[in-house]
């Protein structure tokens, strides 16, 4: 029996050339069962006359199809659903059950809730996108990217592709963080003392697990990364929420029966505070009184557009003591996931071991595609273009900022992507957050970044790597009426 023609259709929208167009509208019509074994295909003239594209299109999807078993040719008779096509399911799904189980009591730790808030997925629909921490698509190198990662998907990388690494990462990976990445840090590291990891956050989950139980105590900055600190208390452990200050976490104020102290000393999540070099030394001091590990995150420090950034923490320590967390999707984009541990080889050894128990490895296409994107000099060059325009949007962005009169809680010494700001005292910044969405801006609300006992509701985060120049001044002067709609009305 032949399909009628009638049946096909290309989507407007659809993504792909139009071979693979129709080669994934036949082969969906073999799968769900539209299409059956044995039944003749319309002519490559008649499909593309109705699709109204090229012949030789048609004919080469089809051969592709061919060559994958979807098809059959018979002579001069045409083309057929082939007989050893993926069989369609044939049975019918039985009608669900009641689900009996008591999951709050099967489950002995839940981990929804806590303080780590939900970004907004659709923050490109927003016209004043003050968001933190995404990708700004005009900055990043897509051609470029793409050669590496067709380089990394050809036959030569076939291994690095496909193989199991089991507790291994891609040498060519941790040979550049090693003689590259690190040096410019201040860091010399052997591969042994080097693990590859999805992202910083899962970086330090790594880290909190291994170091942390309901025996121990964390010391955290407060206010901090929401998710580290939602990582820490599920390890049960005893927490100290220390206040930072504008020189970042104070070293005199770690109490004595600490075990672990998280820090993020170029660049303070959130309030951007670079700690001074005195007091890096005081705190590896300090460390080393009560014998206890530090936790680097130097999630930022790429972004040091306004000078040179200071020497990583891990390289002023002498003792071991370190952990360094690093992380390139903050310089590349966000949903590449791919980070890295730095610390004595021991340490490492058990995360290698942790990491494999739980996810193996990060998928080596990935890690040999980065691989390439830094040992080509992509991704420096990149750097380079990010660091021009985020100094030309900081510019921008204090020079509104001033203008109307907004107040600065924290600003960069070397750069970053973020202001921390403060509204007056009494005013919700997540109530004015829902309220800006109807203006098409989008803003950070401060209260996740601070610990309970001492949450403030006053203050926001105002990111501008992922806004256009053009757009910063007029979204800030619509959040300036709406947190000080009197000064307004004046005006």
């Amino acid at each position: 029996m032949a399909i009628s023609v009638d049946t096909f259709f290309l989507t407007p929208d659809a993504q792909g050339t139009l071979q693979a167009q129709i080669q994934e509208m036949i082969a969906e019509g073999i799968l769900s069962g539209r299409l059956r074994v044995g039944e003749k295909l319309p002519s490559s003239r008649k499909l593309a006359a109705h699709l109204g594209i090229s012949r030789i299109t048609v004919t080469l999807a089809y051969t592709e199809l061919l060559a994958n078993d979807y098809l059959t040719s018979r002579g001069r008779s045409g083309y057929y659903v082939s007989e050893n096509a993926p069989v369609p399911p044939s049975y019918s799904p039985s009608q669900k059950s009641a689900d009996t189980v008591d999951w709050s009591a099967a489950m002995v730790q839940c981990f929804s809730g806590g303080d780590t808030p939900r970004k907004p997925q659709d923050w490109r629909d927003y016209r004043y996108p003050f968001i933190y921490g995404q990708a700004d698509a005009s900055l990043f190198d897509h051609a470029n990217w793409r050669l590496c990662a067709l380089r990394a998907l050809g036959q030569k990388d076939f291994a690095a592709l496909t193989n199991d690494y089991f507790d291994q990462d891609d040498p060519l990976l941790v040979e550049y963080i090693a003689r590259h990445t690190l040096p410019r840090r201040g860091i010399s590291a052997r591969p042994e003392e080097i693990l590859i990891t999805l992202g910083a956050q899962n970086a330090l989950w790594l880290v909190a697990q291994l170091l942390l139980d309901k025996t121990r105590k964390a010391a955290l900055e407060d206010p901090t990364y929401y998710t580290l600190r939602d990582q820490v208390v599920h390890r049960r452990c005893a927490i100290d929420c220390i206040p930072v200050d504008h020189d970042g976490l104070p070293p005199e104020a770690i109490s004595s029966d600490t075990d672990v102290i998280f820090t993020t000393p170029s660049h303070q999540s959130p309030t951007t505070a670079t700690m001074p070099m005195p007091r890096r030394k005081q705190l590896l001091d300090r460390a080393r009184e009560i014998d206890a590990v530090i936790v680097e995150d130097d999630y930022e420090f790429e972004m040091s557009f306004l000078g040179a950034p200071s020497p990583a923490l891990k390289s002023l320590d002498a003792d071991g003591r370190v952990v360094y967390v690093g992380s390139f999707s903050k310089s590349l984009f966000p949903g590449l996931r791919l980070g890295y541990l730095v610390g004595s080889e021991p340490f490492i050894r058990q995360a290698r071991a942790l990491r494999a128990n739980v996810l193996r490895h990060p998928p080596g296409h990935v890690q040999r595609t980065v691989a390439y994107f830094l040992s080509l000099g992509h991704y420096d060059a990149q750097i380079r273009r990010m660091a021009k325009v985020l100094h030309d949007r900081r510019c921008v962005i204090e020079e509104a900022v001033n203008h109307h009169n907004l107040s600065v809680a924290g600003v960069g010494v070397y750069g970053g992507s973020s202001l921390w700001m403060r509204a007056n005292d009494g005013v919700d910044t997540a109530a004015v957050a829902q309220y800006m969405k109807a203006k098409s801006v989008l803003i950070e609300p401060g209260a996740p970044f601070f610990a309970a006992e001492h949450r403030k509701q006053n203050y926001y985060r105002l990111g501008y790597s992922s806004i256009p120049s053009n757009r910063i001044e007029p979204g800030l002067a619509l959040l300036a009426e709406a947190l000080h709609p009197n000064r307004a009305k004046a005006g």
